[in-house]
């Protein structure tokens, strides 16, 4: 079996399930991670920075690399890497000199910020043109990402697109869509615009009684949520969960009748790619009501699997969200669809299906 490195910046972290489910590949898999060159190998308690005489004689005489990067060299070296697959761009612009040195080939895997961030695009623009001549393959998590890529100088014919699917444990619920509960799951960034979600769940409120918004997640905006959930009197109303296991995701999608997040580009540039948390709730056969922002169009047809809006649109997805409360069957009827939809095109089966054979055309190239 062919053994495969993949490099991520951080060791499992709760909103990154795309990177944990490429531990599911099948090679042999060598999982690096601590920063954009990594300092890490799971499994090795002791670090890469951990050296024998000769290897500490190697990086004395050898200044053409860091002592970061001989630690990474000799890592790949010993545990025979076939192919390294590097989780964002920048992560592949820290490995590129090593990896490169050791002509091992390379398959980068863009996932968002990465590859719109204004200060990202700034700082790593010139390292993106050496990654796109080297790596065999780059791989985009949706349309306009692949549009977004060619803009910044990779070749079209390189790039593969292909969504991270949801867990097939997703496929097994069976949402309550009598419910007047909402679900919202996601970090608390400016790309998702909670407080957008917020407002909009606000409208509704004014308009029915016994609504619900439950919102999972943790990041920098969730206090200022907070916060307007208490300036607009929604604090009974709207329960922040924190992180919430893959498990009790499953028993909050069960027990709402829609799952929405108004995603938009933020002032820095960042922007989602394919949100997996819109492939879980659409193979829960919840409805999605979301905004018409990179990936998510991709994977929910407005007015066939949820209910899409204009970026900003706040009036707009609060009329969506009394939809589909009021409508009756409305939720049934988008949820279904949107299930079946997920089944025969984004499952995480067809994803590692499709990132397995290009990594393995890599080795053999």
């Amino acid at each position: 079996m062919k053994t495969l490195a993949i490099i991520s910046p951080s060791n499992n972290s709760y909103s990154e399930t795309f990177i944990r489910a490429h531990k599911l590949l099948p090679f042999n898999i060598k999982f690096y991670y601590g920063g954009w060159l990594p300092n890490h190998l799971e499994g090795n308690n002791t670090g890469l920075l951990n050296f024998s005489i000769l290897q500490r004689i190697r990086i004395k005489w050898d200044k053409s690399f860091s002592v970061s990067e001989h630690a990474f060299g000799f890592s790949l070296k010993k545990q025979k890497i076939d192919c390294v697959l590097a989780e964002y761009g920048p992560t592949a612009c820290g490995c590129l000199k090593v990896v490169e040195t050791l002509n091992i080939p390379m398959v980068v895997h863009f996932h968002g910020f990465d590859a719109r961030r204004k200060v990202t695009i700034e700082e790593y623009s010139e390292c993106y043109k050496k990654i796109f001549m080297y790596a065999y393959r780059i791989i985009a998590v949706s349309k306009q990402m692949k549009q977004d890529l060619i803009e910044l100088g990779c070749s079209a014919d390189k790039i593969i697109v292909s969504v991270c699917g949801p867990n097939r444990q997703f496929f097994e619920i069976r949402p309550d869509y009598l419910s007047r509960q909402f679900a919202a799951v996601g970090r608390f960034t400016h790309k998702k615009a909670p407080h957008l979600t917020i407002q909009a769940f606000n409208k509704v409120a004014k308009k029915m009684s016994s609504l619900k918004l439950v919102m999972a997640g943790d990041g920098e905006l969730l206090d200022a949520c907070k916060n307007l959930a208490e300036q607009l009197g929604l604090s009974e109303m709207i329960e922040f969960t924190g992180v919430l296991t893959p498990d009790e995701i499953k028993t909050l999608f069960s027990s709402s009748a829609a799952f929405v997040q108004h995603s938009l580009v933020a002032e820095s540039g960042d922007s989602e790619g394919t949100p997996v948390a819109v492939l879980e709730a659409q193979a829960a056969a919840l409805p999605v009501i979301s905004t018409f922002h990179a990936g998510i169009p991709d994977v929910v047809i407005d007015n066939e699997t949820g209910l899409l809006v204009k970026e900003n649109d706040v009036e707009a997805m609060s009329n969506n969200m009394l939809r589909i409360i009021s409508e009756q069957g409305l939720a049934e009827k988008l949820g279904i669809a949107g299930r079946e939809r997920v089944k025969e095109n984004f499952t995480l089966e067809m994803h590692l299906k499709t990132l397995g054979q290009v990594i393995n055309d890599a080795i053999i190239h």
